[in-house]
């Protein structure tokens, strides 16, 4: 669901409750109660209920991001690479198109 969906949604449960005699106030208490203790059983089921969760989440993220840029520089090494060797052998196709091989042997 999206955010304004859910909106929505408690508007019109809250309208519900107040046609039935339920003081608004009181149910978008229960709303936001509720919506707490089901983030609290989330977390929890996650394992990230504890103190230390905050940490463990900051050094995922920044494993995770140098593990991002060590892929960047392994492509980008590997492609530097393809183009030098690309480049040798345009270089060698035309000195043995020019006969300029006798030179390099000597």
């Amino acid at each position: 669901m999206t955010p304004e969906t859910e909106s929505l949604l408690l508007a019109r449960l809250v309208e519900e409750g107040q046609s039935e005699g339920a003081d608004p106030l009181t149910l978008r208490a229960i709303a936001e109660e509720a919506s707490e203790l089901g983030a609290a059983r989330v977390l929890e089921r996650l394992g990230l209920a504890d103190p230390g969760a905050r940490t463990d989440i900051d050094e995922l993220r920044q494993l995770l991001s140098a593990w991002r840029d060590a892929k960047r520089s392994a492509r980008d090494a590997v492609v530097a690479w393809a183009v030098r060797i690309v480049l040798a052998l345009i270089m060698l196709g035309m000195a043995v198109k020019l006969g300029l091989m006798p030179l390099v042997r000597g």
